[in-house]
């Protein structure tokens, strides 16, 4: 709806007219409705909603109900994911047609006829709540071969006139009726597709359009000869209500379609990591939207108009939603036309930071000038760094309290820090070994849906280094190289400066696990395929990678409230690996850029574990963020794989997680961003982390994925987490929700005016009256309209995923008094893309080949019960009142 919306609003009243009357006859039918057609691998589920609920909610607003689409349409993806299948069931969709799979996937549903069948999406929600009827096209989304009319063709358009030199009717009438025919032997009803179109055409429509009207005239005069093919004009949802009537039974697929490969040592696996940056911008952007979305909320309308000018969460809300497709987030664009991409997003925050400011100063009560540091990744933000004394608002999206360690680049002094009720707490100043700059850290503690604000000072006249309560960095003088927190123990070998053991003191369990970076050598072609790597395309020159060094520089950090280990590797590859008190993972932050290539080599970079867990080839990783499958080495579970590519053949998605298990112990890294993962061999867990590239690799990209300026250093975090298996859930799926919705932090001077007068400005506030669940996840909390807002819930556990405790089990809510900032008038609930009435919505049904599913009975909406099955989420419209000041 991207473009459509854009031309949209460029056309007269009298050509809307004209469009609207053809929606509203069936003529002109919309499929998806999403913004953008959303990539499926290196997407977060709660960015393909946001985008889809964009774009739909465009076409409710333009057509009414004529304009909503009952399929889903991905037919350019590479791979498809489990989760877009249950989040399109989820939103309504009757069906769902791609064009892209793997070659030897193809021809086996071919030979079998299961070209159609019905996905199973979810292993945690009932039958058929996340069934979701699937077709594959059948020339991906191209016309066939000949039978294309349009500038960029060059097949000759239909000559009836027998007396022309250029007759070929009867030719091309033959020729289709025999493609109809053979093509009709892979699909089971009598029905069958025909793509007439692809990229970049109708730009000549009156040729298309012709040339078809010509071809469907002569085709069905056939049927006076005996012909049984009729050739009609139609839409997909046409098409699939044929199918529907067909009244079959359909065989089931229950795991996903990736990766993806076009043919023999092309494997689509590269993506899954391309242009990490901006992967890592849009995951950032994720989380700023989210906190913009809900300050909106809670705030009211004076977050849109207040002492800052006009805030406005849509900018970034449709930049956003334009990162989301194919050739954005998946990194497979030109280098301008992803600067632009990042630029949108960029513009994008400006209207939030408005936003945030006027929402933060009528929930404090105190108008002050509010700072935005975007830089603090490189540790820069000019007023914690010059100013003597500033305040800082730290606010929590998520529903449940959070304790965050506060991180500011600072100059060289002792500080006071200050909680929300003028208490003193700890605070450190640290150098950084690798640049000399300074950081201040304090832990901070916020409570759910809301925010504390901390008071720094600088204490004059006492010099930081006199008597040194802050030790700077040391070189190891010992041959004890560890650091250590109350949960987690970690020792490096101090010969190599690499991490050799994790411990879990709480479970008493040791892992020896070595972990280095690597890189993988860029195929440039070779005897068995010309296939080279490229921005889509993983494909090593040979299996084993090549260590970056075979050890690291090593500078140890140990304060009261951090304890790190600094590994230099080389010009362009460091890490930190980094404990918190209280911290139950392992936190390592790497830094890697500008790869070098003036060698001549391509080179794919890896973070690798290795352990000595016995993992019989299974490694485990999860769908957008969300649901966790099963991965095999070497293997598909429906067909039998003859396997070309080792390495890349064995690379899938990991959006947010990837593990090992041995069945007793679990090792989990959480990513911070979309990244390609494997296991290649038992025990071990790689994941690439950036990749620079001399060659294209023929996919449509047209350059090399070389990237410039901001893309060639690239920082990012693991977390590492060494848990039993039976409570390895409750520990990842905690955490990766609060490293998506991390903390916010905000700067002030302080010393600010009074919003409101009559009102005393606090320092503590939360939207909620009670925490969430654990859980349960806040989704989405947003503005709808000017006294409604969009709010969902999620059950963030599955089925049988936390062995130990409850909270894979369902949980029920009371919503009446659980928000602060405003009462709910009233609730309707919906589908989760928010355009259709639950009450009233339905689907078409379909038989599986596992026996009959059953709709579940609609239940009245009870406010005060709410309850959400596991893996479970539930969309409503709130109207709402708004709390006045005082």
């Amino acid at each position: 709806m991207a473009f459509f919306s854009r031309w949209w609003h460029q056309q007269t009243n009298a050509t809307q007219d004209v469009v609207r009357d053809l929606v509203r006859q069936g003529r002109l039918e919309f499929a998806n409705g999403g913004w953008v057609m959303n990539d499926e691998a290196a997407t977060h589920y709660g960015a393909i909603i946001d985008q889809m609920t964009l774009g739909l909610r465009f076409l409710e607003d333009t057509f009414g109900n004529d304009g909503r689409p009952h399929v889903a349409w991905h037919i350019d993806p590479f791979g498809h994911s489990r989760e877009q299948a249950s989040l399109f069931a989820q939103m309504g969709f009757d069906g769902f047609f791609f064009g892209r799979l793997d070659y030897q996937d193809k021809w086996v549903r071919k030979k079998k006829l299961e070209m159609e069948q019905v996905w199973r999406a979810s292993a945690s929600l009932k039958p058929p709540a996340a069934d979701l009827f699937t077709s594959v096209l059948p020339n991906m989304y191209n016309p066939p071969e000949n039978l294309c009319w349009d500038v960029l063709c060059a097949d000759k358009p239909i000559v009836e006139d027998p007396r022309s030199p250029e007759y070929n009717a009867k030719e091309l009438v033959d020729y289709f009726l025999q493609l109809a025919t053979a093509q009709g032997q892979f699909y089971r009803t009598n029905h069958t597709v025909m793509t007439m179109g692809s990229d970049f055409q109708y730009e000549n429509a009156n040729m298309w359009f012709k040339n078809l009207d010509k071809l469907i005239q002569l085709v069905n005069a056939q049927q006076a000869n005996g012909s049984r093919v009729n050739v009609l004009y139609s839409t997909p949802a046409c098409y699939l209500w044929e199918l529907n009537k067909a009244n079959l039974t359909w065989s089931v697929k229950q795991d996903d379609f990736f990766p993806y490969a076009d043919g023999p040592h092309m494997f689509w696996t590269g993506y899954f990591s391309s242009r990490p940056a901006l992967k890592r911008y849009e995951r950032l952007s994720y989380n700023f939207l989210q906190v913009c979305n809900q300050l909106e909320a809670l705030a009211g309308p004076a977050a849109n108009v207040g002492p800052y000018g006009s805030g406005d969460s849509a900018p970034l809300n449709e930049a956003m939603a334009v990162l989301q497709h194919h050739d954005a987030v998946s990194g497979t664009s030109q280098q301008h036309v992803a600067d632009d991409y990042a630029r949108q997003l960029a513009a994008g925050w400006g209207p939030c930071e408005v936003l945030l400011s006027n929402a933060l100063a009528r929930l404090s009560g105190s108008k002050e000038e509010f700072t935005f540091c975007r830089n603090l990744n490189i540790s820069l933000c000019p007023l914690s760094q010059t100013a003597e004394s500033f305040q800082v608002t730290i606010y929590n999206p998520l529903g449940r309290k959070v304790n965050w360690m506060v991180r500011l680049p600072v100059s060289k002094h002792i500080f006071l820090v200050k909680d929300p009720s003028g208490t003193v707490v700890p605070n450190d100043v640290v150098t950084m070994p690798s640049s000399d700059r300074q950081e201040l850290l304090f832990s901070a503690s916020v409570p759910a849906l809301g925010f504390s604000i901390y008071s720094v000072t600088q204490v004059p006249g006492r010099s930081p280094w006199a008597p040194v309560p802050h030790p700077r960095f040391q070189k190891p003088s010992s041959r004890d190289l560890t650091i250590q927190n109350e949960y987690i123990w970690a020792r490096f070998d101090p010969d190599t400066g690499l991490l050799v053991e994790m411990k879990n003191l709480d479970q008493d369990l040791l892992l020896p696990i070595r972990q280095a970076f690597y890189w993988y050598n860029a195929s440039t072609g070779n005897n068995l395929s010309t296939q080279v790597s490229g921005a889509y395309i993983f494909r090593p020159d040979r299996q084993e990678p090549l260590l970056i060094s075979h050890w690291a520089q090593t500078r140890l950090v140990k304060t009261d409230l951090v304890q790190e280990v600094h590994q230099n590797f080389s010009a362009w590859c460091s890490q930190v690996v980094r404990l918190y008190p209280g911290q139950r993972h392992l936190e390592l932050e790497w830094t890697v850029g500008p790869i070098p290539v003036g060698d001549g080599w391509g080179k794919e970079v890896i973070s690798r574990f290795d352990t000595v867990l016995e993992t019989k080839g299974l490694f485990f990783t999860d769908s957008n963020g969300r649901e966790i499958l099963e991965r095999r080495r070497n293997y598909r579970p429906t067909w039998k794989l003859n396997q070309t590519e080792p390495v890349a053949g064995n690379y899938y998605p990991v959006n947010s997680r990837i593990y090992i298990t041995d069945q007793n112990v679990q090792l989990t890294v959480l990513t911070d961003r979309s990244q390609g993962g494997s296991s290649l061999r038992d025990g071990s867990i790689e994941l690439m982390v950036h990749r620079r590239l001399l060659r294209d690799d023929a996919r449509g990209v047209g350059e090399p994925l070389l990237e410039s300026e901001s893309g060639l250093w690239v920082r990012g975090r693991h977390l590492v987490l060494l848990d039993k298996a039976q409570t390895a859930a409750v520990r990842h799926r905690l955490e990766a929700e609060k490293e998506l919705l991390a903390p916010q932090v905000v700067l002030a001077r302080g010393g600010g005016t009074p919003y409101h007068l009559k009102v005393a400005p606090r320092k503590q506030f939360s939207g909620l009256r009670r925490e969430l669940p654990p859980n349960v996840h806040l989704l989405t909390l947003a503005r709808w309209g000017p006294e409604m807002l969009l709010l969902r819930l999620e059950h963030q556990f599955a089925v049988g995923e936390d062995m130990s405790g409850n909270l894979s089990s369902p949980v029920t809510l009371d919503l009446r008094d659980l928000f602060s900032a405003f009462t709910i008038t009233n609730l309707k609930e919906t589908t989760l893309a928010a355009n259709q009435l639950q009450a009233s919505a339905s689907r078409l049904q379909w038989t599986p080949n596992t026996g009959p599913t059953l709709k579940p009975s609609p239940c009245r909406l009870d406010p005060a019960s709410i309850t959400l099955q596991p893996m479970e989420i539930r969309t409503f419209l709130a109207s709402v009142q708004w709390e006045e000041d005082g």
